[in-house]
């Protein structure tokens, strides 16, 4: 089964998928309820920390994925699909905003890690999509490995000037 045929595949069942991210915010509408101003405490922080991962690993995927669609396939915005390509960025979104009102972010175990996750990611994108731009073509005798030390260094680059920034 490629990628493809999966999405394809999730698509064809759309009852799951609508049902897992409606079912995400509204934990996080209920959390918000239940733990109003105790959001950083121990039980409840995390329970954040579950729902956060539960909706941004899908949610950033799918960001990725549609990037790359549509910078490097070319793809038409009116081919998207709405139940495996969009509906996961509105639950991430709703999702954020709703934790964000009870507790910071910063105080949920495990936040740090899905943020660097989205910079890495959109560092590597940005990248390639440069690249891909550019077009510069270059004849050289420089091993591999140089590259790919030129490529890291790049990408921590990236996250020092994104920590300064934010």
């Amino acid at each position: 089964m490629t990628l493809g045929e999966f999405i394809t595949w999730i698509g064809s069942e759309p009852q799951y998928i609508v049902g897992y991210f409606i079912l995400i915010p509204v934990l996080a509408a209920l959390m918000w309820f239940i733990a109003k101003d105790q959001g950083h405490l121990s039980p409840w922080k995390y329970v954040y920390s579950v729902l956060v991962y539960a909706v941004c690993i899908p949610g950033v995927t799918a960001i990725a994925f549609n990037l790359y669609l549509f910078a490097f396939q070319r793809q038409d915005i009116f081919a998207t699909e709405i139940f495996t390509q969009l509906l996961s960025i509105l639950s991430m979104v709703i999702t954020l905003l709703l934790i964000r009102k009870n507790v910071d972010f910063e105080l949920i175990p495990g936040f740090s890690k899905i943020s660097n996750l989205i910079t890495i990611i959109a560092s590597v994108l940005l990248i390639l999509w440069l690249g891909d731009k550019v077009r510069i073509f270059s004849f050289t005798y420089v091993p591999l490995w140089m590259f790919i030390v030129m490529f890291v260094g790049l990408i921590i680059l990236i996250r020092y000037a994104w920590a300064k920034l934010f």
